[in-house]
């Protein structure tokens, strides 16, 4: 049901997963990491095709705030200070969707460049 509202969003931060409940019944568990990962935002989308950025390193990263964008979407302040991205209800339910798609494209992806889910040790 492509008009699906959003009926439920809760962070459990134990997890670092937001479980998504939408008006058609449709639920879906997104980790923080694939909503960090595949943010809407310019930053990790770029401004056209073949821009997206690869995010490394961001296995643990976790969500500060989620902040309602009217009544359409929200804006989602993750724990590496990334919060530019506005996620729509139909970009949420396209994450949860394509979940197993979108891992195994991005774990390519790193792959591809020789990076790593694991965040870069200092020292």
């Amino acid at each position: 049901m492509p008009n699906a509202t959003v009926t439920e969003l809760r962070y459990r931060r134990e997890d670092k997963v937001l479980d998504v409940a939408f008006s058609d019944g449709a639920r879906f568990s997104l980790p923080a990491e694939l909503l960090r990962v595949e943010s809407p935002s310019a930053e990790v989308q770029g401004h056209g095709p073949g821009q997206k950025a690869i995010i490394a390193g961001r296995r643990h990263v976790g969500i500060m705030r989620i902040e309602p964008v009217g009544h359409y979407a929200v804006r989602i302040a993750f724990d590496d200070l990334h919060d530019s991205g506005i996620y729509s209800w139909a970009y949420l339910r396209e994450l949860g969707e394509r979940q197993a798609e979108l891992w195994a494209e991005y774990e390519q992806a790193l792959a591809f460049k020789g990076l790593s889910r694991e965040p870069a040790r200092r020292g």
